[in-house]
């Protein structure tokens, strides 16, 4: 070995590169790699796994599902603020695919992940190997080519030198504000072990400066003459005010011009919940406080969103004849959605650029006043549904009031799937700018208690609450056994309404009754029906149990009270507590002034869908298009 070079295996030279990544914001210089999740088999073992053993300063952690430990790391960089991540390394075939709903769940919310998947031989003269999808077509095929379409950045390493240009590739991914997501580094498994001179500075320390772009003057000073020129002025606020840490500056904003923001899943707590300006939630699952406001504002401002469904109401949210939009966002694709003028650029110095430009200008005090008394509406609306005590079983509102009045108020909560993520897009009142955590991107099933563990892992000291509802926990429940490894406790508010609470909503108000949604008996040899007060036989299935078996504390409730006890009890216990509690199934937070495209059968036997379809017409015509 020449003083230029190091001989190491591809694995060993990918741990040692990623082990001396860093990132640095505004002065603040931190590690890029907390370590690396990894499930070991014939893929992996002697490569990567090897490398890790051999360097134990760069953390190795146990998981128990591919899917999960993806999860985990994108949490964990979301957390972050998109500054630090994980590596996730699997094993080839059903250990690599296991990660695809991951990658995908990452790429869509745009969290940066790395994945380290096993791949087949790159010599191929012992194909087929175990595990091996074969194609009569082509020889340069696996199942890793799944991950292309769900990867922002994907490469397959044939040769042991093309890390030295793959590696370097992947970072730049991976902290771009714009571009992030997961990257997809495919390994065939003897490649991994295969040794090579590699040159020693790609193993130097390695700073990637985030940047703080800012957008392109003429573009600010029309915006400025926008804003000026509006009467009804709305902010959007997305995740980008929270991952550019802009809260304040959002603030700032606001207190000087008077315009109200409602905020996107990703953009709560981008505003205090008492700010009177805080309409909360915007969309499908917004208050009535925003979405009133959207429905008559002449000027939309979104500020690092993307402009979900959810959050347009299916483009029938925004309802002025001449409404305009101004989109503040890092990323080009974004900035011009609904033909909007395209403030390109971080959020944060975005801001302060445009408060410059807008000094002496607010809004009228009467539209000011006016966003204050729906604030305030929707407050009384909000200590309304924490008061109901429903019986015999609680409802989810009043259990999400629980949670947030009575568990730690500094702490974080973390959702995901089902009716809960709408719920508490709703009623959360979130205190500050990292309390409120949904993956509502992807809204993918199995991610709470993952990512619950991801927040957890990034910030040690705060309590993370876990709020999952019993369909969501049967799909990925086995982290438990990671977070009570690891040290890393978690309280796990387990919501069991015996079935898919959502889907059977959702189901019933399209005219079909909530087929198949319910965990239940088959009645008369089919799937069982899921209609208000039909006599239904529940499965014998005891969550409770289940969790129990998992190795978590498990507190069993019946009532509010209860959840408020236990929720007390909880932070006294050194381990992942689960505090479970059966909730009604029907009883449901209403919908606000919003409504969400989901088609109706054209055509049914059936007077619920027939009905269904004619309602689905009408608001379907209240769809617009922003050219």
């Amino acid at each position: 070995m020449s003083a230029q070079t190091i001989r190491l295996t591809t694995a060993q030279a990918i741990v040692r590169f990623l082990k001396v990544q860093y990132t640095a914001r505004d002065g603040v210089e931190r590690p890029f790699f907390a370590g690396c999740f990894g499930i070991f088999g014939h893929g992996n073992v002697a490569g990567i796994g090897q490398a890790l053993q051999q360097y134990p300063d760069f953390r190795y952690y146990q998981t128990r599902n591919e899917q999960a430990m993806v999860h985990t790391a994108a949490a964990f960089a979301k957390h972050s603020n998109r500054l630090r991540t994980l590596a996730c390394t699997s094993s080839i075939g059903p250990g690599a695919t296991n990660m695809v709903t991951g990658a995908a769940t990452a790429t869509i919310n745009r969290l940066p992940v790395l994945l380290l998947p096993g791949d087949i031989f790159a010599r191929r003269n012992v194909a087929p190997v175990l595990q091996q999808l074969e194609s009569e077509h082509t020889q340069d095929i696996s199942v890793n080519d799944c991950f292309k379409p769900v990867s922002r950045y994907w490469d397959r390493i044939n040769r042991p030198e093309q890390i030295i240009t793959a590696l370097p590739e992947a970072m730049r991914v991976l902290t771009s504000p714009a571009e992030t997501g997961a990257v997809t580094l495919s390994l065939p498994q003897d490649v991994q072990a295969e040794a090579f001179d590699f040159p020693a500075a790609l193993f130097e320390k390695r700073v990637w400066h985030i940047p703080r772009n800012r957008p392109d003057t003429a573009s600010l000073q029309r915006a400025a003459e926008w804003i000026r020129a509006a009467k009804q002025p709305l902010i959007i606020a997305g995740g980008g005010v929270i991952y550019s840490e802009a809260t304040e500056t959002l603030r700032q904003f606001v207190d000087q011009t008077g315009i109200p923001v409602g905020e996107t899943m990703a953009g709560k707590g981008s505003l205090r919940y008492d700010h009177p300006l805080c309409l909360g939630a915007i969309g499908v699952t917004g208050t009535l406080a925003a979405n009133i406001l959207a429905k008559e504002a002449d000027l939309v401002i979104g500020i690092g969103t993307r402009y979900s469904d959810f959050t347009t109401a299916s483009k029938t949210q925004f309802q002025h004849p001449d409404v305009r939009f101004i989109n503040i966002n890092v990323a080009e694709f974004d900035a011009y959605k609904h033909s909007a003028l395209p403030l390109v650029g971080d959020a944060r110095v975005t801001l302060e650029e445009l408060a410059q430009l807008l000094q002496g200008y607010r809004v009228d005090d009467a539209y000011r006043a006016r966003a204050q008394e729906l604030h305030d509406r929707w407050e009384a609306e909000v200590d309304r549904i924490y008061a109901i005590r429903n019986q015999p079983l609680p409802s989810q509102g009043e259990l999400i009031g629980a949670v947030n009045e009575h568990g730690d108020p500094d702490a974080v909560m973390v959702c995901a799937a089902g009716s809960l993520p709408g719920d508490l897009h709703k009623l959360w009142r979130a205190r500050h700018p990292k309390q409120y955590h949904l993956e509502y991107g992807y809204s993918c099933m199995g991610y709470e208690i993952a990512g619950g563990l991801g927040i957890k892992m990034a910030d040690p000291e705060r309590e993370v609450y876990v709020l999952v509802g019993d369909g969501s926990y049967l799909m990925l429940a086995n982290e438990i056994i990671t977070s009570i490894q690891e040290g890393y406790k978690l309280t796990i508010v387990l919501m069991d309404n015996r079935g898919f609470k959502s889907i059977g909503s959702l189901s019933r108000s399209l005219g079909s009754q909530g087929f198949g949604t319910r965990y239940a008996y088959p009645k008369d040899g089919g799937l069982p029906s899921d209609e208000a007060g039909e006599a239904v036989a529940d499965l014998p299935v005891d969550l409770a149990m289940n969790a129990r078996s998992l190795g978590a504390h498990v507190i069993e409730c019946q009532s509010y009270d209860d959840v408020v006890a236990a929720l007390g009890k909880a932070r006294e216990i050194d381990r992942t507590t689960v505090i479970y509690v059966q909730n009604d199934r029907y009883v449901s937070v209403p919908g606000y002034e919003s409504w969400w495209d989901v088609p109706v059968a054209e055509v049914s036997e059936m007077d619920s869908v027939r009905a269904a379809r004619e309602e689905w017409e009408e608001m379907r015509s209240r769809e617009r298009y922003y050219l």
